[in-house]
Parts: structure tokens; C-alpha cells; sequence
């Protein structure tokens, strides 16, 4: 359905895909940290792991995102448009 010329199904999927795209960099973030770790590169490891939290939390906003676009379409679906 477009909504104020947006079509919001599409712009779900974007959300979908966006939120694809920070799960990788997020299981890539985990991988690396662990790897560093292993290596005795403590440092970069609690510096991956602190990215890894940040990416987890980008992933909240998007789901918030997804919410939000669900209600702002429902809401802008019910104006009224008068010819003047």
C-alpha cells in the first residue's frame, strides 16, 4: 500500500534488508573478537565485542523502525484530503 507516496511494503523490505546486512556484520564482529582473543590481541577483542553491542543495538532501532512505519502509515492512511 503507498502511503504519502511511499510504498510502505517496499519499505519494509528495505528495513528487512537493512537489518540482514547488520546481522552479518554483527556475527563477523563476534567471529573477529573471538579470533583476536585468541591471539592475545585483548584489546581489539573488547573493542569487537563493544562494535558488536553497538550492531546489536542498530538491530533494536530498525525493529523499532518496522513498529513505527506500521503505526505513521496506519496514521497518515487516515487523513482527509479536501479540494479547496
Amino acid at each position: 500500500m503507498c502511503t504519502n507516496g511511499v510504498n510502505t511494503a517496499q519499505f519494509e523490505q528495505m528495513l528487512d534488508q537493512l537489518d540482514d546486512h547488520v546481522a552479518l556484520e554483527y556475527r563477523w564482529s563476534h567471529k573477529l573478537a573471538h579470533t583476536a582473543e585468541d591471539a592475545g590481541y585483548e584489546n581489539v577483542s573488547e573493542n569487537l565485542h563493544r562494535a558488536q553491542a553497538l550492531l546489536a543495538d542498530v538491530r533494536a532501532l530498525i525493529d523499532e523502525s518496522k513498529m513505527a512505519l506500521e503505526d505513521d502509515a496506519e496514521a497518515a492512511a487516515s487523513a482527509t484530503v479536501r479540494l479547496v
